[in-house]
Order: structure tokens, then sequence, then C-alpha cells
């Protein structure tokens, strides 16, 4: 069986710097690496609606804009398949037969459901698909049998319970489903990007991102207001590393070349760390340095967006194609889960000439 790659993110808005250093980089560098038979890249609108079934067009509008973001980090249609989450009918049908796999015990223990509900302020009305999330997401990764999901760090659970879904059904029907390898990303500072108000994560909905199209102005203005170590309060006092969000992007972003353009008073990041922690460096010369660094970073990224926008019919076609392809795959799949399951029935020759033995007697 070949190497397939699967992955994706929920089009709730456009992906910010999180989504980059967390998946989307990785997945450009490992689309490149020409190791995978397949690359499936998800537009997952349908989990999107479980909490936003009130206004679809907010999902609608962003189906666009998490494409381009698509396009413009690297991905490409001759390499990746990106296609949509709801014109792959297969995929609501699998999730129907794992939730006979799954207690809903199991879902409430779930770490990021938990967190998730938290967030939106689910704990006394859940929306049942947003509870379900990780059997939808079980479906998404089986039926196109990947063998290689890369995500962020709080996703984790969520594939640990796919791995659950895989083993239960294959230990009751028999080897059918594929088990997935999780690959986290290499470097520790992308696990979780923090928000720029130093908040544990960064979210749209709690408006502390920098998205990837945003201009050189917005970025600046945002790094500029980004949270440090609030008892640095003179250039001369000793500074904290820990938990200062202008240092972990710098731990996500920068390359030592970045030191001889826009630094060269410093021979690389552990110097600048250092400098710091014993006092005498202050925040915003700092923070000068990590919007140089983000905007040697995603210029290439919001010139390319803008270059796909002035075509977006070829970019629905993209994902027109990748959806026909997409679905196709996952029909085998389904055929795969229902032969095993038994309810192929039109399909079993050997039932039908049973059943037709029985009845002649």
């Amino acid at each position: 069986m070949g190497k397939i790659m699967l992955t994706g993110d929920r089009p709730t808005g456009r992906l910010h710097v999180g989504h980059y250093v967390g998946s989307l980089k990785r997945r450009v560098e490992l689309q490149n690496t020409g190791e995978f038979d397949d690359i499936f890249i998800m537009i997952a609108d349908a989990q999107a609606l479980t909490d936003n079934a009130d206004n679809p067009e907010k999902v609608r509008q962003n189906i666009i804009e998490v494409a381009l973001d698509y396009l413009a980090c690297g991905l490409d249609p001759e390499k990746s398949t990106l296609f949509i989450q709801s014109q792959i009918p297969e995929l609501c049908e699998l999730s129907f037969y794992y939730m006979n796999l799954v207690t809903v015990s199991r879902l409430q223990r779930n770490p990021t459901v938990k967190s998730e509900i938290q967030m939106r302020n689910f704990e006394a009305s859940i929306p049942v698909g947003f509870f379900t999330y990780p059997i939808s997401q079980a479906a998404d990764i089986t039926a196109f049998k990947a063998t290689t999901v890369p995500v962020g760090e709080d996703q984790l659970p969520m594939l640990e319970q796919t791995k659950e879904i895989v083993r239960k059904f294959n230990s009751i029907y028999g080897d059918t489903l594929v088990e997935p390898d999780i690959l986290l990303p290499e470097n520790s500072a992308c696990l979780r990007l923090p928000g720029i108000d130093g908040k544990a994560k960064m979210s749209k909905s709690l408006n502390n991102c920098i998205y990837l199209s945003e201009e050189p102005d917005e970025i600046k203005q945002k790094v500029f207001s980004m949270f440090t170590d609030p008892t640095h309060i003179k250039v001369t006092d000793p500074g904290k590393l820990e938990g200062n969000t202008v240092f972990t992007y710098l731990d996500a972003f920068c390359r030592p070349e970045y030191f001889a353009e826009f630094l060269p008073d410093y021979a690389n990041l552990d110097e600048l760390k250092a400098h710091y922690q014993r006092g005498g460096l202050g925040d915003m010369k700092v923070k000068r340095f990590l919007n140089n660094v983000l905007q040697a970073e995603l210029e290439p990224i919001r010139n390319r967006r803008k270059e796909y926008q002035k075509d977006i019919p070829y970019v629905y076609e993209i994902l027109k194609k990748g959806s026909e392809k997409a679905e196709q795959v996952a029909a085998e799949t389904l055929r795969d889960v229902k032969e095993a399951m038994k309810i192929n029935y039109f399909e079993d020759q050997e039932l039908i000439n049973t059943q037709s033995e029985k009845f002649r007697e």
C-alpha cells in the first residue's frame, strides 16, 4: 500500500500564521518531497456548519478564502487534490456507520471537544453534529485510506480517536480500514502558536490572529501590539522568554539569514535571547526585528494570493476537479466498508444465490 496524506481546514475565515506553521507549511514541504502516492487537502465546510448552521453564508464565502490561502502557500493542484468536504456524500454515510462504534461518554472525554465546547459556550446546548466531530473526522481520514495526517498539537486527541475507531471496526468486520500515522510539526514552537495577546491559542473567534493575506501595515501594527514580558518595564530590566509571545514567534519563523539582513548586531537567535534575559535590550527592538521577519515570510504568500485572485473561476475549477476525484476514491472505500459490514446486498451474488436456494426448498 502506498503513502497517502489527508489534512484540511474549516472555512470559517482566512487562514492565519498559526495554521501556516502548525500544519500548512509542512504540507507544502511534504507535497514537494514526492514520497506520497496521493495527497488530499480538504476544505471542511460540512464540519464548519456544525457550529455555523444559522450562518451558512459565512461558510460559503470562506471556501474561496481558504482555497486562495492554500494556493498562495504553495499547494499545487498538480500534486495535491484540493476538495470540498460537503461534495463527498460518502463521508456522511461512513460517519453514520462509525457512530455505532463510539460511546457518548468517550466523546465527552475527548479533550479537544471539551475545550472547543467551552470556548463556544455550548455547555448547555451542544449541537449533535459538533459533538460528533471526532467521528466525522475519522470518516474523512479513512475514506481516503490516509497513512499520514499532519496536524497541530490541538488535534492530537482527535487523531487518537480516529485510531480507536479504525481498530474497533477492523476487530469486528475484518481488516478494512487503514490506521493513520500522526505527523506533528518538527519545531516545538509551532505546535501551538499563541495569539498576539499571549493567549494559549491563536483563534479567529478571539480576534488575536495575524492572517496570511494581511497587508504590511496591518502586520506591523499587530506585531507592535504583541504581548511580551509584563515585568520587563525598563530596557535595563532582565526579560523573561517564557510566555513571551514575541520570542515564541521568532522561534517559529526566524531563520539564521535574517540576522545578517535585519539585525547584524547578533549572530543568531540564542545571542538575542541571552541579551534580553540579562537586560539592556528593549521590547521594541525585538518587535521591529520580528516584524521584518514576518514581512519577509509573508510577502511572497500575499503576492501569490493576489495573482490567484485575478481568476476566481479557475480556483473553483480546481476545487471541482479535486472534489470529483475525491468522491471516486471515497466511493471505493465505502464499497469496501459495506462489503465488510455485509450490507452490500445487491452486489453480493452469493447471498442472492443462497437465499434463492433457501426459498426454493
